[in-house]
C-alpha cells in the first residue's frame, strides 16, 4: 500500500491531505529513515513513525524533475543535452545536473548540503539519474554498481533489423580511446569485461525499439555494443554516423527508462521510471506512422 494509506491506518484521525503534508515535511520514518513520497510502497510490517514536533524540512524547487527523494537518495529525470558532470576540472561553473543537484540540496539542507556522485548518462543521453546525499551511501551505492546489484534499463530507437527477438553482446571494451570513440577490445588490447541484453519491444521498417538491461556499465557501453552487432542507436552521430535513419532526429535515441535498487537504509526496494521525453516519443510516433503506410 502507498506510505500515506498505511499512515493514516495508524493515525485515523489523519486526512489524507495532512497525511501527504506531513510526509512532505520530513516528519515521517520507515524503519527509522525519512521518507518524503507519500506514495512510497509499504507492506505494513515495516515501522512506521510520525512525530509531529519534528521541525518541517526546508521548502525548495528543483530545477529538474525528481523520480525519487528521501533523506539518503535522490534520482532525477535527466534531460538529453545536458552534461552529469563538468566536461574538465577547469570548468566548475559549467551547467551540468550535478551542479543543479546541487543548488537544490543546498537550499534544502544548508547545514548539509552533500551530494554524491553515484553514476553518469552521456550528455545526450535522458532518463534516471541518482545521487547519494551522504557520503556512506554513496559508497554504498557505488558498490550495488560495481557488483552489478543496480537495476538498469534503457530504451534505444535502433536503426536495422534484429535478427531474434532478443541477444545479448558479451565482448569486452577497449580502455583506450581513439578519437573520442571507444570500441570493442582486439587481441592483447587492455579492456574491460561488459555485458549487454536486449529484447525487441516493436519492430518498424528499417529500425526496432528495444528495451536494454546492462550487465556492466561501462562508459559508452550500449552505443558501442549495439552498433557492434549492426543495431547503432538512431541519431548516434559517434557510433553509428554512416547508419541510415528512417527517421530525422537530432540526438541518440537512449533513454534511461527504469532504475531498481535496495535502499542501503532501509532494504527496501527503490524503482524508479523515468517518462519517454518528447523528442522520443514524437521519433517513435513517427516511425510506427511510417509503419502504417
Amino acid at each position: 500500500m502507498r506510505l500515506d494509506v498505511a499512515l493514516i491506518r495508524a493515525h485515523p484521525g489523519l486526512s489524507r491531505r495532512k497525511a501527504r503534508e506531513v510526509i512532505e515535511k520530513g516528519q515521517v520514518t520507515v524503519d527509522g529513515a525519512t521518507a518524503l513520497d507519500a506514495g512510497h510502497p509499504v507492506t505494513g510490517a515495516e515501522r512506521i513513525e510520525w512525530n509531529p514536533n519534528r521541525p518541517a524540512r526546508r521548502r525548495a524547487r528543483s530545477s529538474l524533475p525528481l523520480l525519487h527523494e528521501d533523506a539518503q537518495i535522490l534520482v532525477v529525470d535527466k534531460p538529453a543535452g545536458l552534461l552529469s558532470v563538468p566536461s574538465s576540472p577547469d570548468a566548475p561553473d559549467e551547467d551540468t545536473v550535478l551542479a543543479r543537484v546541487r543548488d537544490y540540496v543546498r537550499h534544502l539542507r544548508p547545514r548539509q548540503p552533500y551530494v554524491g556522485l553515484v553514476h553518469r548518462l552521456d550528455r545526450d543521453t535522458s532518463g534516471a539519474l541518482a545521487f547519494a546525499l551522504d557520503p556512506e551511501t554513496r559508497e554504498a551505492l557505488r558498490t550495488l554498481f560495481r557488483h552489478h546489484r543496480i537495476e538498469r534499463t534503457y530504451l534505444a530507437l535502433v536503426a536495422g533489423s534484429p535478427r531474434g527477438e532478443r541477444g545479448e553482446v558479451d565482448l569486452p571494451l577497449r580502455d583506450e580511446y581513439a578519437g573520442g570513440r571507444r570500441g570493442v577490445a582486439g587481441a592483447g588490447e587492455a579492456a574491460r569485461p561488459a555485458l549487454t541484453r536486449w529484447r525487441v519491444v516493436e519492430r518498424f521498417p528499417g529500425a526496432a525499439l528495444l528495451e536494454v538491461e546492462l550487465g556492466t556499465g561501462r562508459q559508452h557501453q550500449i552505443r558501442v555494443h549495439l552498433a557492434h552487432v549492426g543495431l547503432p542507436v538512431l541519431g548516434d552521430d559517434v557510433y553509428g554516423q554512416d547508419a541510415r535513419r528512417p527517421v530525422a532526429v537530432r540526438r541518440q535515441m537512449l533513454h534511461a527508462r527504469r532504475l531498481g535498487l535496495a535502499h542501503p537504509g532501509t532494504g527496501q526496494n527503490v524503482t524508479v521510471e523515468s517518462p519517454l521525453p518528447p523528442d522520443f516519443a514524437k521519433a517513435l510516433a513517427a516511425l510506427r506512422a511510417k509503419a502504417r503506410r
